[in-house]
């Protein structure tokens, strides 16, 4: 966006901010290759676009809301009164600039949540298992819940859910709470586990479904870090999956038959998505139900992974 250090130094440049990114690049001058900014091309997935998700990291993404369910008026409302610029990209998403002030403006994860784009489309996944009404809720861990995004979207999509959540990190559950609070959750139970080793706060506990956001090289959302680019060391990919198949396997015990495993990462790098959805498959011999990288790189959004498996009944 125009500026007044760039005004000062190239003022030509300062008119043509507008420009599409392949003409601001002819602009200055200068040469590169996609390789050069992005080095780990023999890395990603196949499906995704190599020179789009690499440019990508060139533009500033979008801020992402997810709408709660009977609050997508109210909410479309306060924002156009606030004189907001959005976009609806579906029925319960909305995109802003990434500048957006709108903390005064609505309650957040009482009426929305600061979401990702892709990070709503594992709701999809979420959505697939719903179970026709019964006396018995419906068992769900959020094993690596960080500060709770999507136990809030399961609850949404799911109804009434029997939830469980657990992190490594007590200082991320403390503020995850808060945001229960405020989103209307009250019925849960949480614990801090290092899922490196079994969780033995479970005993013999075993869900209906298991959301596992695993750690990873976090290698999809690094436009919005882009210092990644510079510091990101490699070896890392392969310690990451090994990390991945040691926490899915203490996870897979506590499955009920026909139990559902949601696999998610926001990586790039197929040793930390198809290969590890590959190892659950083979070695504990689950189906794989639906499995998908959620490209948000031509959406200004991050790029995730998402593996929806099923432990046979």
């Amino acid at each position: 966006e125009e500026n007044e250090i760039l005004q000062e130094l190239k003022p030509e440049w300062n008119k043509k901010v507008e420009l599409p990114l392949t003409d601001k690049i002819s602009l200055i001058g200068y040469q590169f290759s996609v390789q050069d900014v992005f080095p780990w091309q023999n890395e990603l997935n196949q499906t995704i676009d190599k020179q789009t998700f690499t440019l990508s990291h060139l533009q500033q993404p979008d801020l992402f809301l997810r709408m709660r369910p009977g609050k997508e008026g109210l909410l479309k409302e306060k924002l156009s009164k606030g004189k907001i610029e959005f976009e609806v990209v579906n029925d319960t998403c909305i995109a802003l600039p990434n500048s957006s002030k709108i903390e005064e403006l609505i309650e957040l994860d009482k009426e929305a949540v600061v979401q990702d784009y892709s990070s709503q489309g594992v709701g999809e996944f979420v959505a697939m298992i719903r179970q026709s009404p019964s006396d018995r809720l419906l068992s769900v861990w959020d094993c690596c819940a960080a500060s709770g995004g999507k136990s809030i979207m399961a609850k949404d999509i799911l109804g009434n859910i029997d939830l469980t959540v657990s992190d490594l990190r007590e200082s991320i559950l403390i503020n995850l709470k808060k945001r229960f609070l405020l989103a209307g959750i009250k019925n849960y139970k949480s614990f801090v586990a290092d899922l490196t080793a079994p969780a033995k706060e479970l005993t013999d506990k075993k869900f209906d479904l298991i959301l596992a956001d695993v750690p990873c090289s976090g290698s999809g959302t690094w436009g919005r870090t882009p210092e990644q680019l510079n510091f990101f060391d490699q070896r890392r990919i392969e310690e990451y999956a090994l990390l991945q198949k040691k926490i899915v396997s203490n996870l897979i015990p506590h499955l009920l038959p026909g139990g559902y495993l949601l696999y998610i990462t926001c990586s790039v790098f197929s040793k930390e998505n198809e290969e590890v959805t590959e190892f659950i498959k083979e070695k504990f011999h689950l189906e794989v139900i639906k499995m998908e990288i959620l490209e948000g790189y031509n959406k200004k959004a991050d790029t995730m992974f998402a593996a929806l498996l099923k432990q046979k009944g």
